[in-house]
């Protein structure tokens, strides 16, 4: 299995409801490192799981959307939650539905992105697609 892995930055406001989440329960922010890894089984006929500058032009498309913006407010999330494992997931769906499209997309096995709010803690969602 070959990958090839891009990565950003995007900061964030949201306040995470519920004892579970002590003082983050308060509107407070959290700067994220974003990387996303592209899977591929075989190499395309250029040698590359996928053009470097197309997967961080992505990545970075998707955190527009999110960078400077107060979770709590955002539409995607009115009734849930912005954990960092359900950013995570968000931002690979939304990676998926963008890339899948390319015909290097059609031809990955899936993605995993993860997430650093800290240098000691992250969160990492997989998406299969061969599992689809």
């Amino acid at each position: 299995m070959f990958s090839l892995t891009v990565r950003n930055h995007f900061m964030i406001a949201h306040s995470l409801p519920g004892d579970v989440f002590g003082p983050a329960q308060g509107l407070h922010g959290a700067t994220f490192v974003a990387e996303v890894t592209f899977r591929r089984r075989k190499l395309n006929e250029n040698a590359i799981v996928l053009d470097i500058g197309e997967a961080g032009d992505v990545l970075s498309g998707v955190l527009e959307g999110l960078n400077y913006r107060n979770l709590d407010e955002h539409p995607d999330f009115a009734g849930g939650l912005s954990t960092t494992e359900a950013l995570a997931q968000y931002i690979a769906d939304a990676v998926a539905a963008k890339i899948r499209d390319g015909a290097d997309g059609r031809e990955l096995a899936g993605i995993d992105v993860t997430l650093r709010e800290t240098p000691d803690a992250w969160a990492t969602y997989s998406l299969d697609f061969e599992a689809e």
